[in-house]
């Protein structure tokens, strides 16, 4: 009997910090860079980069619940960007780093929604969410050099100044979720 699987799509600044998280998580099958939440259809890089398309670089997580809730994906999510800074993430500024939930049936709106007010109840940012949540509509998978480009490009010096340091806070803090 094989796995029940579900996905996740979601948006939190550069996707190559997002999946290099993701990655190292327990209960995530694959994670895959991409465009979702815009109006262009296949777009590329440099077309999200100009702004134009509406898209935001976004991750499609392909999890097992039996393994990872979509909450504690969430948990996560919550934790490794700023979902404070409207279409921002620390010096990448553009609609393409937004904080975005794209839900992908109305179990997964509820939970965000109900994840997003505790950690608004909480004070945890100490500034409002700006995260957007909408129904998922669309996510194209982004160019070849963007999957797993951490991985296989981590002393590039963005890899080495931002993601690494992401991804270093991500494993002190989740240490016990991490794949073995």
């Amino acid at each position: 009997m094989g796995k029940s699987l579900q996905v996740a799509t979601l948006a939190g600044g550069c996707f190559w910090c997002l999946e290099a998280v993701f990655d190292e998580l327990r209960g995530v099958e694959s994670v895959e860079s991409g465009y979702s939440g815009g109006h262009v259809p296949n777009p590329t890089y440099h077309q999200v980069c100009d702004g134009t398309t509406g898209h935001a670089e976004a991750v499609r997580v392909t999890f097992d619940p039996a393994v990872l809730s979509y909450r504690d994906l969430l948990t996560v999510f919550f934790t490794i960007h700023d979902p404070t800074t409207l279409n921002r993430q620390g010096n990448d500024v553009g609609t393409q780093y937004r904080s975005a939930i794209f839900y992908h049936d109305e179990e997964q709106k509820r939970v965000a929604e109900e994840v997003m007010r505790e950690i608004e109840a909480a004070g945890i940012w100490g500034a409002p969410l700006v995260t957007e949540l909408r129904p998922f509509e669309a996510f194209y998978p982004a160019e070849e050099y963007h999957q797993e480009y951490f991985k296989k490009n981590p002393w590039q010096p963005y890899c080495r100044v931002v993601v690494a340091p992401k991804v270093a806070k991500f494993r002190q803090a989740f240490a016990a979720r991490l794949k073995s």
